[in-house]
């Protein structure tokens, strides 16, 4: 299979994403991938053994220049291997090369969750759960006004003497 971005390499990595709902396939050759920010665990090895053995063999001493989150310690070299996300922390550290990708694979980088049976019909839209609120905030009214009516018609008759006048 050819790679469907470039067209001229044989793919070597497929990648699948859900936008909109939509499962969408793309198999790509490992430059575009790399190009696309599709990083595995194998990436970097088609660079050939003497650059592998060049980084492995390099100053013992020197300082690592990744970056790294400063309360999980996770670099991006790491989150790019393990398809995961150290901590919530990363996603601020990383930002600036976490958000391309997330914007690539879901469409957006807002989140906008689940809820449970979102897919089921809804019974009653907002506009008539509007509606039906005020009714039932009338009607308590209502039943309030009748009980305090009916207090107070108590009230009255025990005043009165215990005369069983009732005017409703």
């Amino acid at each position: 299979m050819i790679c469907q971005s470039c067209g001229e390499h044989p793919a070597t990595t497929k990648v699948k994403t859900i936008v909109n709902g939509r499962l969408t396939e793309y198999a790509l050759c490992a430059t575009c991938a790399r190009r696309l920010g599709y990083a595995t665990l194998l990436t970097g090895l088609d660079r050939g053994f003497g650059s592998v053995l060049s980084e492995f063999f390099s100053d013992e001493n020197a300082e690592p220049e990744e970056e790294c989150c400063p309360w999980c310690g996770a670099s991006f070299e790491d989150i790019a291997r393990t398809d995961k996300v150290g901590c919530a922390h990363c996603y601020e550290v990383f930002a600036d090369r976490l958000l391309p990708i997330i914007q690539r694979l879901y469409g957006s980088d807002i989140h906008c969750g689940k809820m449970p049976g979102e897919n089921l019909p809804q019974p009653q839209p907002q506009s008539q759960m509007v509606l039906m609120q005020e009714v039932l905030h009338q009607a308590v009214e209502q039943e309030k006004h009748e009980r305090s009516t009916r207090l107070l018609q108590e009230s009255l008759r025990r005043l009165g003497g215990g005369s069983s006048n009732d005017e409703s």
